[in-house]
């Protein structure tokens, strides 16, 4: 009986360090903040004297980032992802076809003229961030500082209008640019965070132009990110 014993209790103990190692090793791989959801507020940047955004435009974010951590600590990392992003613009610039089937862009001067004029976007995106936060094995309440870089590829984008000049929508403007890029940086603690992106390039092509000035607008998105997992 004393012989049983003493094996049971050398049999605990030598499974108990294994599985007290293996936790150990699965610790000192951990990562963080591979899943990603966010909302903003989308703003349009260099605009025209006379375009003003009017309503709310939103933006709804979502998509997987693989953490790789580049430090022992494990608290710097590289960020690569993939994700979805649809994003609306309501302002005051017509989107409408001349008599030549070609698509041309004025300003609405009066705004009980209109009920509706917005355009919308569906982008696949794939941010890479450099990332610095707090974290350790154990907990998950820390800081972090991510920035980095967002390229965009446009699925697809919808014009709407509803005033009086009846309802006009179109889906196939091809002024739009399909690939968009820009600076991102996310800023919080647990689970609030402040998400910013700025566009480094237009939302149009170069040869889209108002009547009386360019429109080389971009995309300001600010809001809040929240990172899972």
């Amino acid at each position: 009986m004393r012989l049983l014993l003493v094996i049971v209790f050398f049999l605990f103990g030598f499974f108990g360090v294994g599985q007290e190692q293996q936790i150990k090793d699965v610790d000192s791989l951990y990562k963080e903040d591979q899943l990603y959801v966010g909302i903003t507020y989308n703003f349009l940047g260099n605009k025209p004297k006379r375009l003003s955004q009017n309503g709310f435009s939103l933006g709804f974010h979502l998509g997987f980032i693989k953490d790789m951590p580049i430090n022992k600590r494990r608290n710097l990392a590289i960020g690569l992802g993939l994700g979805y992003s649809a994003n609306s613009f309501n302002q005051n610039v017509l989107i409408d076809k001349s008599d030549n089937n070609r698509f041309v862009y004025s300003i609405l001067d009066d705004p009980n003229a209109y009920t509706k004029n917005k355009f919308s976007m569906h982008l696949v995106e794939v941010p890479l961030e450099f990332r610095w936060r707090t974290s350790t094995s154990i907990s998950y309440n820390f800081w972090r500082i991510y920035t980095g870089f967002k390229a965009s590829y446009m699925l697809a984008h919808t014009s709407k209008y509803r005033g009086d000049l009846g309802s006009i929508k179109y889906t196939d403007i091809g002024d739009f640019n399909k690939f968009q890029y820009g600076v991102t940086l996310s800023v919080g603690y647990n689970t609030w965070n402040i998400h910013l992106y700025y566009a480094l390039n237009s939302i149009f092509s170069d040869n889209v132009n108002l009547v009386e000035d360019s429109l080389n607008i971009n995309a300001i998105k600010i809001g809040l990110i929240f990172y899972l997992l």
